[in-house]
């Protein structure tokens, strides 16, 4: 009788946990989704850093990409140049939008500054061999990438890299 006691309060043991790890994996996803009960915080300016979730998965396999790395027109003069990869309906790329058009602009002619939306074409980003948006890679004036930054970048810390690698 002892063994039977044992083996139903181990099969309740099992029951409990496997519960319990399919509500806490459904609450979870209901609070990523954006369900009733969702009291995440939500930052009103992206931090360094800061990721955007997985791109949503309306894109066909046979989707051709519109941008890709040598579609970019290449200037009359090798310069520095970054490649933002983001999508425009993430939050911390949206954010950085606007830093990357002031930096298109401060720096004309001394830098080029490319954008491309890996969610509108997931495979324009299989070259660059990024996790997550937004991405930085910044590469120098032959072409060789020389740093990568995964999240949020803040204004000043491009213009720290420029810095760093001789652009002023």
């Amino acid at each position: 009788m002892k063994g039977q006691t044992t083996n139903v309060l181990l099969l309740i043991a099992v029951v409990a946990v496997v519960g319990g790890v399919a509500w806490f994996k459904m609450s979870r996803s209901a609070s990523r989704d954006g369900a009733e009960g969702d009291t995440a915080p939500v930052a009103a300016t992206p931090q360094k850093g800061e990721l955007c979730p997985d791109p949503p998965t309306t894109a066909k396999a046979d989707d051709k990409p519109t941008t890709v790395p040598a579609s970019v027109p290449t200037p009359a003069k090798k310069l520095p140049r970054i490649v933002d990869l983001g999508a425009d309906k993430c939050k911390a790329c949206k954010d950085l939008a606007p830093i990357l058009e002031q930096l298109r602009k401060e720096y004309d002619g001394r830098v080029t500054v490319d954008f491309i939306d890996v969610w509108k074409n997931p495979r324009a980003g299989d070259p660059y061999k990024i996790r997550v948006i937004p991405t930085q890679v910044f590469y120098d004036r032959d072409g060789k990438e020389v740093w990568r930054h995964e999240g949020f970048l803040p204004k000043a810390d491009f213009v720290a890299k420029f810095a760093e690698f001789g652009v002023k």
